[in-house]
């Protein structure tokens, strides 16, 4: 690319959202360059979803083994080679990251630089100290493990989700301090490989409580001893890692993994220089459009503040593409977060999409919420595992669906439909007539919606 003339995009990152952005450009006819001063592929790939997912897979694998609940057809599950483990995650990631990366970079016709990033004014930027001129320039840094402040934590070799899936030799025991959808899945991750675990913070804050109760009985199941108070000190305990609680209690582990959020990569780009602001968190501050504060700079993605998954940065991303070389037409395109799903990749899994009752009742809707357990599930039953349920929020007014939560196997796939439902503006009453293929666990959504009209016993189909 000719720097003399002057690009329509330069893109700070290459994950999901600086993908997104430089594809929709292209397709637009647009000139872009990303820059990246690390590994091509930003969080997902690399060190966040694709990484933690294979490794969970894995330790799922053994941990169905050793809970079997058929005494008919025995199976064993063996100690862990974690090292051949992390090698073929590590062979997993490389091979996504040419073919999903590296090769659509090469079809769509841009460049990945390599280098650092920093602005030195409101409309130019600096890779390694040399100018790339550019009509607009979009941020797409991402966030890392944040680093909290708390006394002692830097006495210890800590682990991050990062460094966490590096190891080599599993620890015989494990502290996690933080009880979000990162601590979960590690916690768990870490339990079903053979460590004995212990988290502390509170489990699954943002889950609807019905969900959250169902998982704390779970990590019970599974042995995972969790303390839901706060982490106050780290101290050394004869060659271990202790963590003392706010109520005084003690948690010790051979390891110390810390799982308490994710901050923004900015330090280094000098936002100042370009006019960017940020929060009180650090996070850049954009509109709807995904502008900055400089009109010529954009952000998206997880360094935005926007809900971290990567479909999200992506959906951002192309938004801020299309917005910065007016593509979009005469109105700005934006993100629609109507029916947004999320899973934590749990055993059972950890699934949403839409509002929760507190926030529907936030956002002025009347409520009416049903409960359904999974005992009431022909899958589940099959399945001789029962743990979990399933919530439905909806309007009191008008029936229809607001919200969908689960602790289910699958609860992910559920997911889907019921972000369909949800954006479809359907009704309990759609719901509960339309469809369910019998014995899946997406038939409990149907089961579920029932409940609105009739809460009395039902037959397999009625």
């Amino acid at each position: 690319m000719n720097d003399s003339r002057a690009l329509d995009l330069a893109v700070i990152g290459s994950g999901g959202a600086a993908m997104a952005a430089a594809i929709a450009a292209r397709q637009a006819g647009k000139s872009v360059v990303l820059v990246e001063q690390d590994t091509l592929g930003g969080t997902c790939v690399n060190v966040g979803c694709v990484p933690s997912k294979t490794l969970l897979a894995a330790a799922g694998a053994r941990h169905s083994a050793l809970a079997n609940p058929f005494p008919g057809a025995p199976t064993s599950a063996d100690p862990v080679d974690l090292a051949a483990l992390v090698g073929q995650k590590d062979e997993l990631v490389g091979r996504l990251r040419q073919a999903k990366y590296a090769d659509v970079a090469a079809a769509y016709g841009f460049e990945v630089r390599p280098g650092q990033a920093r602005f030195v004014a409101e409309d130019m930027l600096e890779v390694d100290g040399k100018p790339l001129k550019a009509l607009t320039y979009l941020i797409a840094t991402g966030a890392e493990p944040a680093r909290p402040a708390l006394p002692g934590l830097e006495q210890v070799d800590w682990l991050t989700s990062t460094t966490a899936m590096e190891l080599s030799e599993l620890p015989d025991s494990l502290v996690v301090i933080g009880g979000g959808y990162v601590g979960m899945e590690q916690a768990q991750l870490f339990a079903h490989l053979g460590a004995r675990v212990t988290v502390v913070g509170r489990l699954a804050p943002a889950a609807e409580p019905e969900v959250a109760d169902a998982l704390r009985g779970v990590f019970a199941d599974d042995g995972i001893t969790v303390i839901e108070d706060r982490a106050v000190r780290v101290e050394s305990d004869g060659g271990q890692v202790a963590v003392v609680t706010r109520g005084g209690q003690r948690a010790v582990g051979q390891r110390l993994l810390v799982a308490t959020g994710r901050t923004p990569r900015t330090a280094s780009l000098d936002l100042d220089a370009a006019g960017v602001k940020t929060d009180d968190r650090g996070f850049v501050v954009v509109d709807e459009a995904q502008r900055t504060s400089n009109p010529r700079i954009f952000a998206a993605g997880d360094v935005s503040g926007a809900p971290q998954y990567v479909y999200v940065a992506a959906a951002a991303g192309r938004v801020a593409a299309l917005n910065a070389t007016a593509a979009a037409g005469p109105r700005p395109a934006t993100v629609d977060y109507t029916g947004l799903p999320a899973v934590v990749f749990t055993r059972p899994q950890l699934g949403s999409a839409g509002l929760t009752e507190a926030q529907a009742l936030a956002a002025g809707h009347r409520c009416d919420c049903r409960v359904l357990a999974l005992s009431d599930v022909p899958r589940a039953l099959a399945n001789r595992d029962t743990r979990g349920v399933v919530k439905l929020v909806a309007d009191a007014d008008t029936g229809r669906v607001l919200g969908v939560h689960a602790a289910a196997e699958a609860a992910g796939e559920i997911m889907l439909a019921a972000t369909y439902a949800i954006k479809a503006q359907m009704t309990v009453d759609d719901m509960a007539d339309t469809w369910a293929p019998y014995l899946t666990m997406a038939e409990s959504l149907r089961i579920a919606a029932g409940l609105f009209r009739n809460q009395m016993p039902t037959s397999c189909c009625a």
